[in-house]
């Protein structure tokens, strides 16, 4: 019996493998993707890991360069402002429509993915924390962006995201590991709960904008510091 994976599950996976090693910084900006180290990495053949790099491009995550192969795309301070600005205003008309659309299921949802946020967890590794906080602080602005019901903004929402990611590492990795910034993103998230949850469509889009861009100050500390 064949147990080859299909050709298709490769490409996929090594997409993630990539982009996640992009993300968390072990390809640099800049630096050049060889075929070779990827190939020996991931234990993949270059058809997979071209598809792979082909999507990563699309995303801007990766620059393709005329005969000569990829690099990862560079990281600006420009950059960084434009993308959490364009983030947090698309972000403040989703939770608009979110507030005058969303039901009863929605608010639950928001109810459920904030509080299993806000639990303390029990956590082998740092590593882990940050995966756990992460996909958890996710969770929770994906169910108050959903209640918005428009396929194509949160499509373009979750373009932006993927963007904006290897900036955002960089502050998670300043944040998860301080209990007083965590306790702080507790209390701005109870705060976003409550006037969501009360309908203030004025007032939960600018703290929602407000919110988003906290992280900006830190990346750009961080980014001077290992420039």
């Amino acid at each position: 019996m064949d147990t080859t994976p299909p050709r298709q599950n490769l490409g996929i996976s090594a997409y993630r493998w990539l982009k996640q090693d992009i993300i968390r910084g072990v390809f640099r900006p800049g630096e050049k993707l060889l075929m070779s180290r990827l190939k020996e990495r991931y234990d993949l053949g270059v058809g997979p890991l071209r598809e792979a790099l082909s999507q990563l491009v699309a995303e801007r995550l990766v620059v393709a360069i005329s005969q000569r192969g990829y690099r990862v795309a560079p990281m600006s301070l420009a950059e960084l402002e434009d993308l959490y600005d364009a983030r947090a205003q698309l972000e403040g008309l989703v939770l608009r429509l979110a507030i005058e659309r969303g039901d009863d299921a929605w608010e639950a949802e928001i109810l459920a993915t904030a509080h299993t946020l806000a639990k303390v967890m029990e956590v082998n590794s740092p590593d882990e924390l940050l995966d756990v906080w992460d996909a958890r602080h996710k969770a929770f602005h994906t169910a108050i962006a959903s209640g918005c019901r428009s396929p194509h903004l949160l499509q373009v929402r979750e373009s932006l995201f993927d963007q904006v990611e290897r900036y955002r590492h960089l502050w998670l990795r300043e944040t998860v590991f301080s209990e007083q910034a965590l306790k702080r993103k507790r209390q701005e998230h109870a705060a976003l709960v409550e006037v969501i949850l009360a309908r203030d469509v004025e007032r939960a889009s600018e703290m929602m904008r407000e919110h988003l861009m906290t992280p900006v100050p830190i990346i750009t500390q961080v980014m001077k510091r290992q420039a």
